[in-house]
């Protein structure tokens, strides 16, 4: 029965913001997302490794060059990502998840849900978003 439940566990706000079970629940989220991330970069790796790169016709060449380098930057953002990913879970370990970096504010556990990298909340999120906007259009 506990198995179970911990499978359909959801973090609720009737909780205590950020308990042990919260963290556990984020952290494995977490967790098997790099994991699905890592297993596709391998894949990505594997396919470009695999893929022979003398195309006689000029058009193959390029068409195959044009997808590879579509990839490359795939697997960089991928890459970037897993980077938040690491720097989440460093957070759950030393207690800052879950709190606004500008703030100090809990993040909704609705954002952190939908986006479980997230380091601001949507307010504070909001307004960086305005002064980047700022300061691109001057």
């Amino acid at each position: 029965m506990l198995l179970n439940e911990e499978r359909t566990y959801r973090p609720s706000e009737d909780e205590i913001f950020m308990s042990e079970r919260q963290r556990e629940y984020f952290r494995k989220k977490l967790l098997a997302w790099r994991d699905d991330l890592l297993a596709e970069s391998k894949e990505t790796l594997e396919a470009l490794q695999a893929e022979s790169h003398n195309h006689p016709d000029y058009a193959d060449r390029a068409s195959s060059e044009t997808d590879r380098s579509i990839e490359l930057r795939a697997r960089d953002r991928q890459r970037k990502l897993i980077s938040k990913i690491d720097a989440a879970l460093k957070r759950i370990e030393d207690g800052s998840y879950g709190y606004c970096e500008d703030t100090g504010e809990p993040i909704s556990l609705k954002r952190l849900d939908a986006r479980p990298i997230a380091t601001l909340s949507i307010e504070a999120q909001e307004r960086h978003e305005r002064r980047e906007r700022v300061y691109r259009d001057e």
